[in-house]
C-alpha cells in the first residue's frame, strides 16, 4: 500500500480507535502531513522507536508500540529455550507524555503472548531497568523513554539478558519479526487467563539498585569529611532522576543538596525546557542563577532517563562554565585511577573503554598510567559488549571505567548501559576531593590540561528531517566517502577511516573518521535515533588558544563544504547548530 491506502485504512479500520481516527481525520487535505506520518513504518533502528508522539505508521503511539512488542515477543519465542521465555522482560518508562500508558501497551502485549511482563509501579530510569534485567535474570528489558527529545517525543528502547541493550544480529532479526506484521489486529490482546503475567514491583528492587551504586564510591572517608559542607546544585531536568540521586547522594553522605525546584517534579513538558539535554547550556540555566545565589560548589543535571549527566562548575572568575562529555570523562578517569592507586587496587589488567568518536582525554591520562584503551563504536551497547566478554573470558582484562563524548558514564558494572545515578555521585565525590585540596573542579581540569595538553573538541549537528532530507544525508556522507578529501582547512588528511567495512575488529557502521597531520581528527556518523547528521571535531595544543584556532579551522571547512552540498534543498534543512 502506498501512504495514501494506509492513512485511509487507519481511518476505516474498527481495530483503531476513535481518537485516532478524529486526529487523522483533521489531516484531510494535508497530503504532506499525511505522506510524512505514513510513508514509512517508524523504524526500529540499532536498539529500538523514536519518534513524534501522533497517530500513524511513522509515529510512536499505542499501536506502533504494540506491533514493535509482538514482534520482540515472536522473536523470544523463536529463538529461546522455555526457561529462558520464562524469565520475562522488565520495563520501565520515564515522564514523558504517554510513557505510562507504551509501558502497559508493552506489558499487556507481552503476557497476551505468554511472557511474563514485570513493570514498576511509576516512572524510573534506565540505569535501573539495565540493573534489573540482570537482577531479576530476564531474558529481555524494554525502556520507554526519548531521552533527551523535545516534548513531542518518545521512544522505545529494548536490552537483551545482559542488561545491554541489544546489539545489532538481534535488532535486525527483531526488526524482520516487526516488519512481517502487517495487519494490526492481528496482534493479541490480554485476556483473563493471562493477565497475572503482568507483575508490579515493590521498592526492594529499588534498594538494590541504589546499594549497587553506592558500592562504586573511592574516598569514603573523604565524604564524611566535606559532604556536609560542600554545595550541589542539582536539577532532573522533570525527568526521572530526582529520587534515585537525592538517595544516593544522601546515603553516601552528602547533605548539601539544593535541587531546582521548577525542575524537580516529573513534568511531560519539561518546565518550558525545549530540549531537556543536559548538554546544553539552555537546560542548566536554572541550576546555574541557583548555585550563584548559594554560592554551591557543582551543578548537576541528569536527562529525562537518567542515563547521562551534565556539570557546571565554578570557574577562577566565580562564573559557571558547563564541561564537556570529553572533559568530565578525562576527568573521571584521572580520578579513578589515582584513587584506586592510592589504595593499591588498581589492577594491571585494568582497561578503560571509549567509543570512536571520543576524544583522547582520557586516553592519554589512563596510557600513561598503564592502562589499556579499548576503543568500541558509537552506542553504550558496546561498552557493555565489552564488560560481558572480559566476564566470559575470566577476567583476563579488568574493566575499570566507560564512556562516550555523549555525557555517558559508567562506573562499575552493576548496570550494561551509562548510568546518570552512579556517575553523579563520582562526579560529586571528585568535584569533593578538589574541594578539599582547595581547589574547584574546573581548577582540576586545567591541572590536567597542563600535564597532558589541551585537549578540545566541537560537534556540529545537522537536521534534515523528511523524504528529502534523509537522501540529503545520505548524498552527504556519501561525497565524503567517495571523494579523496586531502586536507580540512590547514591541515592536510593523512589517513581515512570507512568503518562501513568493518575495520579493526569492530562490525560495520556507517562511520567516516579523517585523521589529519597535527594529531587532530573529525568524524562523520548519522544519528541513529534522529534525522541527524553529525561531525565531531578533535583537536590538542599547548594551550587553548591554539586549540581553539585549530577547531574554528577545521569548523569553517565543514561549513562551507557541507552547505555547498545541501544548497539546492535548504527547506529540508531545520538547523544548523554547534
Amino acid at each position: 500500500m502506498n501512504y495514501m491506502d494506509k492513512y485511509k485504512e487507519w481511518r476505516n479500520n474498527p481495530y483503531f480507535d476513535k481518537e485516532t481516527k478524529e486526529e487523522l481525520l483533521n489531516l484531510e487535505g494535508n497530503e504532506k502531513e499525511i505522506e510524512d506520518r505514513f510513508y514509512k513504518d517508524l523504524e526500529f533502528g540499532t536498539a529500538g522507536l523514536r519518534g513524534v508522539i501522533a497517530a500513524g505508521t511513522n509515529r510512536i503511539n499505542i499501536y506502533t508500540v504494540r506491533r514493535a512488542t509482538f514482534g520482540l515477543a515472536n522473536y523470544i519465542i523463536k529463538n529461546t529455550t522455555e526457561e529462558e521465555k520464562s524469565r520475562g522482560v522488565v520495563i520501565a518508562h520515564d515522564n514523558r507524555h504517554m510513557s505510562r500508558e507504551f509501558c502497559i501497551e508493552a506489558a499487556n502485549t507481552l503476557a497476551a503472548c505468554g511472557i511474563k511482563a514485570y513493570i514498576f509501579d511509576s516512572l524510573r530510569t534506565t540505569p535501573e531497568l539495565s540493573f534489573a534485567v540482570r537482577n531479576l535474570n530476564t531474558i529481555a528489558g524494554i525502556v520507554i523513554t526519548a531521552s533527551h527529545n523535545p516534548p513531542e517525543y518518545n521512544g522505545y528502547k529494548v536490552y537483551w539478558e545482559d542488561g545491554a541493550q541489544v546489539m545489532p544480529h538481534i535488532a535486525n532479526a527483531i526488526t524482520e519479526e516487526i516488519n512481517s506484521i502487517h495487519d494490526y489486529s492481528t496482534i493479541p490482546t490480554l485476556t483473563e487467563e493471562n493477565k497475572n503475567l503482568v507483575v508490579t514491583l515493590d521498592e526492594k528492587a529499588d534498594t538494590e539498585f541504589i546499594e549497587a551504586v553506592k558500592k562504586q564510591v573511592i574516598r569514603k572517608e573523604l565524604i564524611e569529611k566535606v559532604g556536609k559542607e560542600f554545595k550541589i546544585v542539582f536539577t532532573p531536568l522533570c525527568g526521572t532522576g530526582n529520587k534515585p540521586i537525592r538517595r544516593a547522594l544522601s546515603e553516601v553522605g552528602f547533605e548539601n543538596i539544593i535541587v531546582v525546584k521548577e525542575e524537580e517534579n516529573p513534568d511531560p513538558n519539561f518546565a518550558g525546557i525545549e530540549y531537556p539535554n543536559p548538554e546544553e547550556q539552555k537546560a542548566l540555566s536554572r541550576g546555574i542563577e541557583l548555585a550563584k545565589r548559594n554560592g554551591a560548589d557543582l551543578v548537576i543535571a541528569t536527562d529525562p532517563d537518567c542515563d547521562r549527566v551534565g556539570v557546571a562548575v565554578k570557574t577562577t572568575t566565580g562564573d559557571y562554565a558547563l564541561l564537556t562529555g570529553n572533559q568530565i570523562g578525562g576527568l573521571l578517569t584521572d580520578y579513578i585511577i589515582e584513587g584506586l592507586k592510592e589504595k593499591s587496587e588498581l589492577k594491571e589488567n585494568s582497561t578503560l573503554i571509549k567509543t570512536i568518536v571520543t576524544s583522547e582525554f582520557g586516553a592519554d591520562i589512563a596510557k600513561a598510567n598503564n592502562v589499556e584503551v579499548l576503543n568500541v563504536l558509537t552506542g553504550f551497547k558496546f561498552i557493555g559488549e565489552k564488560i560481558k566478554s572480559f566476564e566470559e573470558n575470566n577476567n583476563e582484562k579488568t574493566y575499570l571505567f566507560g564512556y562516550e563524548e555523549s555525557y555517558g558514564y559508567l562506573v562499575g558494572t552493576h548496570a550494561r548501559d551509562k548510568d546518570g545515578v552512579v556517575a553523579s555521585v563520582l562526579i560529586s565525590e571528585m568535584a569533593a576531593y578538589y574541594y578539599s585540596k582547595g581547589m574547584s573542579l574546573y581548577e582540576g581540569l586545567m591541572s590536567l590540561y597542563e600535564k597532558y595538553g589541551f585537549f578540545k573538541e566541537k560537534t556540529i549537528s545537522i537536521t534534515l528531517k523528511g523524504i528529502e532530507g534523509l537522501a540529503k544525508i545520505k548524498d552527504i556522507i556519501s561525497y565524503f566517502r567517495e571523494n579523496e578529501v586531502s586536507s580540512m582547512g590547514d591541515f592536510k588528511v593523512v589517513d581515512m577511516k570507512d568503518y562501513s567495512k568493518g575495520i579493526d575488529n569492530l562490525p560495520k557502521a556507517d562511520v567516516l573518521k579523517f585523521f589529519l597531520k597535527d594529531g587532530s581528527w573529525v568524524a562523520i556518523r548519522p544519528s541513529g535515533t534522529e534525522p541527524k547528521l553529525k561531525f565531531y571535531i578533535a583537536v590538542k595544543g599547548i594551550n587553548e588558544n591554539e586549540a581553539t584556532d585549530k577547531i574554528d579551522n577545521i569548523n569553517k571547512y565543514i561549513d562551507a563544504t557541507v552547505n555547498s552540498l545541501i544548497i539546492e534543498n535548504k527547506e529540508a534543512t531545520s538547523k544548523l547548530y554547534c
